[in-house]
């Protein structure tokens, strides 16, 4: 069974939390994520973009001149590609980019992708976000509101996050999403959300105890 530290926002270790092996411990399947992140993109495309075929341009379709005798290239219309002003020949249309992948494969995708996360060592555990026992002081020596970005700010350097993270909360605080929106490449999502992409996307998942059980819950069926 694979099990990971628990810890605290001041990066102290309060324990350790078994996880369930067919959650966190999947072999990595690279074919598998590809098609799943794939799915995930393509259902995420509006569709909306679309040009003018001749059908849908404006002008007369009255022929400009005689077939034969003038000199000219004959011409039909003026709403021809050829002409300014004419149609889009082949052009993008409006259609629906979505299409249905198997729960299995998602979940398994899912699965694999968070496996490889905690083998790497970037998915944290953390006992839970509750702000309050993280004490930061302003420039007054007055002790900072949990809504303040400071004090999210000291949490990250505790544990010496950089780059892009992903903090998975089922109820996050106020507190929480206010101090943590205005920081670079940190995101919020809960253990229902969670997906292929961000997974990927994120350098490094960072779960609540409560987070874990729902996500095993949602993924261990």
């Amino acid at each position: 069974m694979p099990r990971v530290e628990v810890k605290n926002l001041k990066n102290e270790s309060v324990g350790e939390l078994e996880l369930n092996e067919s959650v966190f411990g999947a072999q990595l399947n690279q074919a598998l994520i590809y098609d799943a992140v794939k799915n995930y993109q393509a259902n995420q495309r509006q569709g909306t973009v679309g040009t003018k075929t001749r059908g849908d341009t404006r002008g007369s379709g009255k022929k400009l001149w005689r077939q034969k005798g003038t000199g000219r290239a004959r011409i039909a219309s003026l709403r021809s590609p050829l002409w300014k002003g004419g149609g889009n020949v082949h052009g993008p249309q409006p259609r629906d980019w979505s299409y249905e992948l198997p729960k299995k494969m998602k979940r398994g995708a899912l699965k694999a992708a968070l496996s490889e996360r905690l083998r790497e060592g970037n998915l944290i555990v953390v006992e839970d976000f509750n702000l309050d026992a993280v004490e930061v002081k302003a420039a007054n020596g007055e002790a900072l509101a949990n809504h303040k970005t400071k004090k999210f700010l000291s949490v990250a350097a505790s544990f010496g996050w950089q780059g892009k993270t992903l903090i998975v909360e089922n109820d996050p605080g106020a507190a929480l999403v206010l101090s943590s929106r205005n920081v670079p490449g940190v995101a919020i999502t809960s253990g229902a959300l969670l997906n292929i992409y961000d997974v990927l996307y994120h350098d490094r998942i960072v779960f609540s105890r409560s987070a874990i059980g729902a996500i095993e819950e949602r993924l261990g069926k």
